[in-house]
């Protein structure tokens, strides 16, 4: 391994390394407690060599959303890989999405809430939030019925999803009541598109 190579591989686990503690630390005690002083002392490198890597605060989060929109993506497929129908796939969807909002509030809210400095919905669009939006797009492109764009759709479908995220998750909806608005849903699909 020439002398680049192996700084390239620092460079990259370093990177890696500050990634993961700030999504670490945002998910133990939110964004706000992520600070660029703060990461500097938790992986024990300068605020200096944190910012040879990252400008600031803004695109490590943007860093954050892009790991976890592709675990998001990985994460619907998985679930949706098994399902038998197109009923089945969107349950399995809206599970997988409402988990993963869940189980991984901060990079949720880096994904979807905060600035991160990514494009969204555009040509420059980067490939992790892309492929996100097709992993939803797979399973719901056939359940759009006549008529209807099935990326309009998927659009209109994940807005659901995000709101009954975001809405349980401030307490607004109560979360016992998640399973029965995922059958709401999907029942009225079944009953709107294609079976």
């Amino acid at each position: 391994m020439s002398v680049q190579e192996r700084k390239q591989r620092e460079r990259a686990d370093r990177e890696r390394l500050i990634v993961a503690t700030a999504r670490e630390l945002a998910e133990q005690q939110g964004w706000d407690a992520v600070t660029t002083r703060r990461l500097a002392e938790r992986i024990e490198y300068s605020q200096p060599v944190l910012y040879s890597h990252f400008r600031g605060k803004r695109e490590i989060i943007g860093a954050v959303a892009l790991d976890g929109a592709t675990e998001l993506a990985a994460a619907v497929r998985a679930a949706t890989a098994a399902a038998d129908g197109p009923r089945a796939r969107v349950a399995a969807l809206a599970h997988a999405y409402l988990d993963f909002a869940e189980r991984h509030p901060a990079v949720y809210d880096a994904i979807f809430q905060l600035d991160g400095g990514l494009p969204y919905a555009r040509d420059d669009t980067p490939e992790p939030l892309k492929d996100a939006f097709a992993a939803l797009l797979e399973s719901l492109g056939d359940v759009a019925g006549p008529g209807v764009e099935p990326g309009l759709f998927t659009e209109v479908f994940w807005s659901s999803l995000h709101g009954l995220a975001t809405l349980t998750r401030a307490g607004r909806l109560p979360p016992e009541s998640t399973e029965t608005r995922v059958a709401v849903l999907t029942d009225r699909l079944a009953i709107l598109g294609p079976a």
